[in-house]
């Protein structure tokens, strides 16, 4: 199990400091720069500091959406700031080894195949995440964070951006629905050949449990998901899933909503596909990100990276077309 390094008492800073915005952070806005410079400090705290202009950028009060220019100098005034979260030790087998899944890596971002069961940030009774493992391993590196999120127990490609500049531009690339996703996925029964796309509204809810679930509702936010067959199984299908909208769990649920639920799906599977999950030993969600395309933000070619099924969805993949034969 992972195991993290105890929590830093609060940091106090007695001190004015002054920040000069680089070219790089210019363009985002006043309380997202100070958001992410003091970490552990309320929102409304920070806000606070920027309404009775205790905050001042180039000498002069102003509001919390001013757009920063590069060579602004920010004053931030003497704050109490809590230690970042516990970061996992580099030196663990499991963080150790999330170095030989990174598939792409230059001086502004980074390409990794997220292992199964390893979400992708701390949070919700989690200390740390994928992104905690990566900075472990990257202390170097001043700016790293995520440019877009996968199922905890989904594995395959996630995006990391190792400067603001190329984190703005794959943003907008996935606003304009320009990125290419690939999923793979191993459905119960035969999907449907005629169901290549599932446009189907998705509605969260939260349960009284807590728990949280998606939902096909007409008052949902609009949901497309384009799917084609990969290889026919004796009692499943492996489907390619194209998410032209990025909804939580959509995949999970568009498959659901046509009938052919995904294998080893705790939230949205179908128990009668069981015993099915347990003769060819799926024991997880049987849900990969494959693949995935969009224009490099520096060099503005095309890149264009695969990410191959794990050993375990392997193992049973090559379970099933031995059953068939």
């Amino acid at each position: 199990m992972l195991q993290c390094a105890p929590m830093n008492e609060t940091k106090p800073f007695s001190k004015v400091s002054w920040q000069t915005v680089s070219d790089d952070e210019a363009g985002q806005r006043l309380d997202n720069f100070l958001l992410a410079r003091l970490k552990g400090v309320p929102k409304s705290y920070i806000y606070r500091i920027i309404r009775k202009g205790e905050v001042r950028v180039n000498k002069g009060r102003t509001k919390p959406d001013y757009k920063l220019r590069a060579q602004d100098e920010i004053r931030i005034p003497p704050v109490k700031v809590s230690e970042s979260q516990a970061t996992p030790n580099p030196n663990l087998t499991a963080i150790s080894q999330l170095e030989h899944c990174i598939l792409y890596e230059d001086e502004i971002m980074l390409v990794v195949n997220k292992p199964s069961g390893l979400a992708v940030h701390g949070g919700s009774g989690l200390q740390f995440g994928l992104i905690e493992g990566l900075r472990a391993l990257r202390p170097e590196q001043k700016f790293l964070e995520l440019v877009h999120r996968i199922d905890r127990d989904t594995s395959g490609i996630v995006l990391v951006a190792k400067k603001r500049s190329a984190l703005r531009s794959l943003h907008e690339q996935l606003r304009e629905k320009t990125v290419e996703k690939t999923y793979l996925a191993l459905v119960a029964g035969k999907w449907p050949k005629k169901a290549t796309v599932v446009e189907a509204p998705l509605q969260k809810n939260t349960l009284k449990s807590g728990e949280r679930i998606v939902r096909v509702d007409i008052q949902g936010k609009p949901s497309k998901t384009r799917f084609s067959i990969k290889e026919v199984f004796a009692s499943a299908t492996l489907v390619q899933c194209e998410p032209v909208t990025g909804r939580t769990h959509q995949i999970r649920v568009h498959t659901q909503h046509v009938g052919h639920p995904i294998a080893g799906d705790p939230k949205y599977g179908d128990p009668r596909f069981l015993q099915f999950e347990e003769q060819f030993g799926i024991k997880r969600l049987f849900l990969h990100a494959f693949e995935i395309a969009f224009i490099h933000p520096r060099s503005e070619s095309t890149l264009r990276i695969t990410a191959p099924l794990d050993v375990e969805l392997e193992g049973v993949v090559k379970r099933m077309r031995n059953s068939t034969q």
